[in-house]
């Protein structure tokens, strides 16, 4: 089988190179009628163009098989249905199946390691541990309980990510998962600070059982997620001693932008959210520490609490822009002028800020299907991956390559923003390298790296395998902790094995042994490969030469069509791999051929786009 590099593609003589990097992300100057008019599209222009953009915009893109079916109900139907999905059916989706990592005892869980050392020698307990009464290292198992739910709930997270994902390719309902992830990104919390996957797989359901209806009702349910109270500090703000971050995103990221209140609103918006905490995953008022007293904000006076700060905010008509514009931008394109923008936010404020209604004005608008936004976005690292399985026709999300990994390589890791702002998107999707990466990606699933290792079973540092290694030498553990340049190649003499440092607790083995006990219970993430069968999909379609193969990959796989040229080097390409032009005589061997006939298409500039 010829062997993928990953180096810069060839394509015939062509280097897809950096030099087509400008390509990306440029919308065509355009002057139609169309952009910029919110008036619903003709029912007499709709085909099956436009239907794949819906589909590929509104979910994440889908067969000829599916595009078709958009077709044949006509805009207003398509769009309805893609829309409102509550009658779908989607009861192939099972809910997320946790491994039970969970303990009681570890709730309320501590801030560091020592404060739960320091919580444990006070008390003689923490974390549903007891102190040892006596001996050596008498608060080592609290401190491996500590690592333990660190290392258990990252390895949680991941699977909980591998299973949005692969509802994203399986649902039948795929505007519920993309407005899932607009709400992740627009109300983003980073699993390394909340360290609880409960938390975020409760944030995820929210976005999942509200993400198209109110956006009031949605950003209470928020405000009082424990995911996103733990995210923004709320346990220290309390009556007296107010802390600003909670009240400060609201208004910045989360509904109205910046320039549209001041620092007094800030801070009066901190005192009526004081008190709200969480237990465990519970929202909790604590009274004793909520300031009651008179707050003025907006223009507003009153004893106002959180609740009543979110209905004052929903009371300004630039938050229906805001919001009606990020949605704008994530679901057609990054150019917005004042106009469309004002008109949108009236939309969704006309309609109580029910979101179906706005993206039904979207999805409807000339604007949506004018040339200045289709195929101008770039497709986020998420989309991409899942847009390729789904276009590919797969039934599940595969584990080799596994889509962490893939993602995270291309700058997106779901449950871990880079900030409280989420993912800036757009051109800082692509860079030479990451282009390369987005090759690789495609190689990865169509040819499987036959040295896979599941990263959800191994420990990538190189401190963790060093103290793991001298372990099974038979270093006694103060010497497996120390660091690799002392002590490295000593093995102690069999009698002194034993012999130890007298010590409340070693960090270090403490960190392994959590790593131990994570992978002990945490289930492992299938890693089947992607079942696709491009011979047999050729075959069905009865084409007899290699152009016909190219035009139907080009047709199933882009939104962007390539170059004549490039259309031509593909042809090329095929015919020499295969040896003939003729299908009918390659019928037997072109599996590998139209694999890397695929890599090719989906290591292209074009493919990149949306």
């Amino acid at each position: 089988m010829f062997a993928l590099p990953k180096t810069p593609l060839v394509i015939g003589s062509a280097i897809l190179s950096i030099a087509l990097l400008p390509r990306l992300g440029l919308a065509q100057a355009d002057n139609s009628a169309w952009q910029d008019d919110l008036n619903a599209l003709p029912s007499s222009s709709w085909n099956y163009d436009k239907a794949a953009h819906l589909i590929e915009r509104a979910g994440f893109g889908g067969t000829p098989e599916q595009i078709e079916a958009l077709v044949a109900l006509g805009p207003q139907e398509a769009v309805r249905q893609l829309v409102h999905f509550e009658d779908i059916d989607n009861s192939h989706l099972l809910p997320f199946e946790h491994s039970g990592i969970h303990d009681p005892g570890l709730e309320p869980f501590p801030p560091s390691r020592p404060a739960t050392t320091e919580l444990a020698k006070q008390t003689g307990e923490a974390l549903g541990i007891k102190v040892k009464p006596e001996g050596n290292r008498r608060l080592q198992p609290v401190v491996n309980k500590f690592f333990y739910w660190l290392r258990a709930s990252v390895l949680e997270t991941n699977r909980v990510a591998y299973w949005w994902a692969d509802r994203m390719v399986r649902s039948n309902a795929p505007l519920q998962e993309k407005m899932a992830l607009f709400w992740h990104g627009h109300y983003a919390v980073n699993e390394s600070k909340v360290r609880d996957y409960r938390k975020l797989l409760n944030e995820l359901e929210l976005f999942h059982e509200m993400g198209t209806g109110s956006f009031r009702d949605l950003m209470v349910a928020v405000a009082q997620d424990p995911a996103m109270l733990s995210f923004l500090d709320a346990g220290v703000n309390v009556k007296g001693a107010p802390n600003e971050n909670f009240a400060r995103e609201i208004m910045e990221l989360f509904t109205m932008g910046v320039g549209n209140y001041s620092e007094n609103d800030i801070r009066e918006a901190a005192r009526a959210f004081t008190g709200w905490n969480y237990v465990d995953v519970n929202f909790v008022i604590n009274q004793d520490q909520h300031d009651a007293s008179e707050k003025h904000f907006l223009g507003h006076t009153g004893n106002f609490d959180g609740v009543e700060i979110i209905d004052i905010i929903m009371e300004q008509e630039v938050t229906a822009q805001y919001i009606a514009g990020k949605l704008y931008k994530f679901f057609v394109r990054e150019e917005l002028s004042a106009q469309t923008k004002t008109a949108l936010g009236k939309v969704l404020r006309d309609a109580d800020y029910d979101v179906a209604t706005l993206l039904e004005t979207i999805f409807l608008s000339k604007d949506f299907y004018s040339p200045a936004s289709v195929g101008t976005q770039i497709k986020s690292p998420v989309q991409l991956a899942v847009s390729s399985y789904r276009k590919m026709g797969l039934q599940a999300v595969p584990g080799v390559p596994d889509f962490n990994t893939a993602t995270g390589a291309l700058g997106q890791s779901l449950f871990r923003p880079p900030t409280v702002a989420g993912w800036a998107g757009g051109r800082s999707w692509i860079t030479p390298g990451l282009l390369l990466e987005r090759g690789n990606f495609a190689r990865d699933v169509l040819f499987p790296d036959i040295n896979f290792v599941p990263p959800d079973r191994i420990n990538g540092s190189a401190e963790i395998r060093s103290v793991a290694d001298r372990i099974r030498l038979g270093y006694d553990i103060t010497s497996a902790t120390q660091p690799s340049s002392s002590g490295e190649g000593q093995i102690m003499a069999e009698s002194n094995m034993l012999a130890d440092r007298d010590e409340d607790f070693n960090t270090r083995y403490g960190s392994f042994r959590g790593w131990q006990m994570a992978i002990e219970r945490v289930k492992p993430i299938p890693r089947d490969t992607a079942q696709t069968n491009l011979s047999a999909m050729v075959v069905s379609e009865g084409f007899s030469d290699t152009s016909q193969v190219v035009d139907y990959f080009i047709m199933r796989f882009l939104r962007v069509p390539p170059s004549s040229d490039t259309r031509q080097t593909l042809i090329n390409f095929l015919n020499d791999d295969l040896g003939t032009s003729d299908i009918s005589i390659a019928q037997s061997y072109m599996e590998d051929s139209l694999r890397l006939l695929l890599h090719l298409i989906m290591s292209q500039p074009e493919y990149q786009l949306s």
